[in-house]
């Protein structure tokens, strides 16, 4: 019987390769998001029926659903990086030749860290508008239904009403939906007046039904239309159109509306990528042959079946809207050179937008403790033309509070200032220890307006580098982000400080991997010395270089360095 099973086994493979006139096989590996591996598979399963090869050689496709967080840290483990808030991939996921997730911004955080991540080919495949998803009752009660709403204005009337439903986001850190969601409150919040507290308010409110993965935010949604259980239950998240699509079809006891965002908002672009590990040309054939399947006119109605849209917004044959949507056929913004070409991934968007999202969330939302140290040398005291000829000192100062303002009370943070001579021969002086900002906010506050220049002050950079390290490893608590966090607008200028060969000594030596501190340095200003900082970085593992040429962008690249892992390349 064995043997039968492998002769006609050999005989039906032998007899496609006669039907499709092509001979030998060329592997193409692909992990696609899970929503649209059912789609990729039943594509690369017609094409191969149909005689798909490179030249005469067969192509044989394999397609696996993977998590995109998963394989996005498992591509930045390829290259030696990390992306913030992941942490390290499992060993089992191997990198594929082409790959697929939800959403573009996967590669903007991926080409953020690892100047070696550079794709040959990122095209979107498919589309999925972000809503907001409500059980039905609530939205029906609200009189959200059939309408197009701002994000952020929805947000607000929940925040200000007592009866507010229990709005909920998966980490956004974690997943493209809540990372889509954060990007259009941030960018109304910025948009208005008291932006910074109208965020935090909204990220703090958001955090606290905040869930790890889509399915555990899914699970929280009633099972049951009655008062209390509606109440109790998950009310609002954002998420994609595919997702309330898909939940629906399960038939639940209460189903899903989708409330539609007014306004602009960035949509889940299914990005075809083709890894920068295929360098074989052969390989590169069967991607873009692959990719064609993916693009014609046929896998429209292919995406529609499972509760996706073409990459221009628009939907094939057997596409069911869900409930809620404003018409049979609801206004979605096409992507940016969409159509059954392809649209472009990720249009508008770029990898600095998407590492200061990041860093608003997890500095509004995780806990962790920092050591701030500001650089108060004479050349500080500089006016800045682009903040009416304030110094820089006063530019920088600005940027702290709103800083401060971002952590949440889940925060310890310590205030040094540094120059040169400032505490007998110490180039520093502790303004205020690492304190909790639940007891010490206040206190913390006070310490910002006396960072003030020291006018004959030089810059006692490796000095205070080698000491803010030492006494952050000293206060090290566990289950925290603990870091350094130095702002400078100079190099090293310090006749009776160490050498840059001994700081470097020192920072190797003092690293201990039980206790990770993270050294993040800001350049302020055009006359920072980039190598130099970099230097310095390199020494600390995970540590990074961010430059804020123009001192009034400080706030921006702090959100930044607190996104991203590496800064600077």
């Amino acid at each position: 019987m064995a043997i039968v099973v492998v002769v006609s086994g050999t005989w039906f493979a032998y007899s496609q390769l006669a039907d499709s006139k092509c001979t030998g096989s060329i592997p193409l590996t692909v992990a696609a998001a899970p929503e649209i591996s059912p789609a990729v598979i039943s594509a690369a399963d017609a094409w191969s029926k149909d005689g798909g090869n490179v030249g005469g050689t067969c192509v044989s496709v394999a397609v696996t659903p993977v998590n995109p967080a998963d394989m996005a840290s498992a591509i930045a483990r390829e290259h030696g990086v990390l992306l913030a808030g992941l942490g390290q991939a499992d060993g089992t996921i191997q990198v594929p030749d082409v790959w697929i997730p939800d959403s573009s911004t996967w590669q903007l955080r991926l080409r953020n860290e690892a100047s070696g991540f550079q794709p040959t080919k990122v095209t979107s495949v498919a589309q999925s508008p972000l809503v907001v998803a409500m059980p039905q009752p609530i939205a029906q009660s609200q009189k959200l239904e059939g309408k197009k709403v701002a994000l952020a204005s929805l947000l607000k009337a929940q925040l200000g009403s007592a009866e507010a439903a229990k709005f909920g986001i998966v980490n956004p850190a974690k997943d493209a939906s809540g990372l889509t969601a954060l990007m259009a409150i941030q960018q109304a919040a910025s948009a208005g007046k008291g932006s910074v507290q109208a965020l935090v308010s909204a990220l703090t409110y958001l955090s606290k039904s905040r869930s790890e993965l889509r399915e555990e935010l899914l699970a929280q949604f009633p099972k049951a239309a009655d008062a209390a259980t509606l109440s109790e239950s998950l009310g609002a998240a954002p998420l994609s159109e595919e997702d309330v699509i898909s939940y629906n079809a399960k038939r639940p006891p209460v189903e899903l509306s989708a409330v539609y965002l007014d306004g602009s908002s960035v949509p889940l672009d299914y990005p075809f990528t083709v890894l920068p590990q295929v360098v074989d040309g052969q390989k590169i054939s069967a991607a873009q042959g692959l990719l064609k399947q993916l693009t014609a006119s046929s896998f429209k109605n292919e995406l529609a079946g499972h509760g996706l849209r073409a990459p221009d917004g628009t939907y094939g044959a057997g596409f069911v809207a869900p409930i809620g949507a404003p018409s049979a056929s609801p206004a979605i913004t096409a992507a940016a050179g969409g159509g059954e070409t392809g649209g472009t991934a990720a249009a508008g968007v770029d990898a600095t937008a998407v590492s200061k999202v990041v860093g608003t969330w997890n500095a509004t939302t995780q806990p962790g403790r920092v050591l701030a140290v500001f650089d108060v040398s004479g050349s500080m005291g500089d006016p800045v033309p682009t903040a009416g000829n304030q110094s820089k000192a006063q530019v920088t100062q600005k940027a702290a509070v709103t800083g401060l303002s971002l952590f949440s009370d889940e925060w310890a943070v310590g205030v040094w200032a540094f120059s040169t001579n400032m505490n007998g021969t110490k180039a520093w002086k502790q303004m205020i220890k690492v304190t909790p900002l639940a007891s010490g906010r206040t206190a913390v506050a006070e310490t910002i307006p006396k960072l003030n220049p020291k006018p004959d002050g030089n810059t006692g950079l490796y000095n205070t580098v080698r000491d803010a390290y030492n006494a952050a490893k000293a206060s090290w608590q566990p289950g925290k982000a603990n870091s350094v966090l130095l702002f400078t607008d100079g190099q090293n200028d310090n006749d009776d400080g160490i050498s840059q060969q001994t700081l470097l000594e020192d920072l190797k030596k003092a690293q201990d991997p039980k206790k990770p501190i993270r050294l993040v340095l800001i350049g302020i200003g055009t006359e920072v010395d980039k190598g130099e900082l970099k230097t310095i970085s390199g020494a600390v593992k995970g540590s990074g270089v961010f430059i804020a040429e123009d001192p009034t962008k400080i706030t921006d690249i702090f959100l930044q360095a607190i996104g991203s892992r590496t800064g600077v390349q």
